[in-house]
């Protein structure tokens, strides 16, 4: 493992909606990413509110860690922003609450337009998914018709 490197939670400005990154979401993940050499890497502890069966993180909320994982490989490794386009997961072992999750994303496919991520979530090293994403890399005018609205200052830089 080489030495880990924090990306800025802050990217995208105060007030950030994210469910997955925000610090300030009343709910949500509150991720932490880091460069890992070739990897971005985070550590998230589900929390019971998070559960589906009793003890178990909910199906769809692991595939949000992931999808979150995913994008932010992008940023940090390609300093863009992309916008989910496939999702092919698998969910091999149940995520369990108060357990402490690794979650490591690594590039497999790197085109000018679409970027496919791998990302592994594993507890107690365990693998407990696996699944690749592709992401779209839109310009500031495709991201802007996509979102239906002006980008801010903030996440311009992540769209050229």
């Amino acid at each position: 493992m080489s030495e880990l490197v924090a990306l800025d939670p802050h990217l995208f400005g105060p007030g950030s909606p994210c469910f997955g990154c925000s610090p300030d979401h009343p709910i949500g993940f509150r991720l932490r990413f880091f460069k890992d050499g070739d990897d971005v890497v985070t550590r998230f502890t589900p929390h019971e509110r998070y559960q589906g069966p009793p003890g178990v993180m909910h199906g769809g909320l692991v595939t949000t860690l992931a999808d979150e994982i995913a994008a932010w490989t992008v940023i940090g490794l390609r300093g863009r922003f992309g916008f989910t386009g496939t999702i092919d997961a698998r969910l091999k072992k149940p995520v369990r609450i108060a357990e402490e999750v690794v979650g490591r994303g690594r590039i497999t496919v790197d085109t000018r337009r679409v970027v496919t991520i791998h990302v592994d979530l594993t507890q107690a090293e365990t693998l407990c998914f696996a699944g690749e994403f592709a992401f779209a890399l839109l310009d500031r005018a495709a991201a802007e018709r996509l979102l239906g609205r002006a980008l801010s200052d903030d996440w311009e830089p992540f769209a050229r």
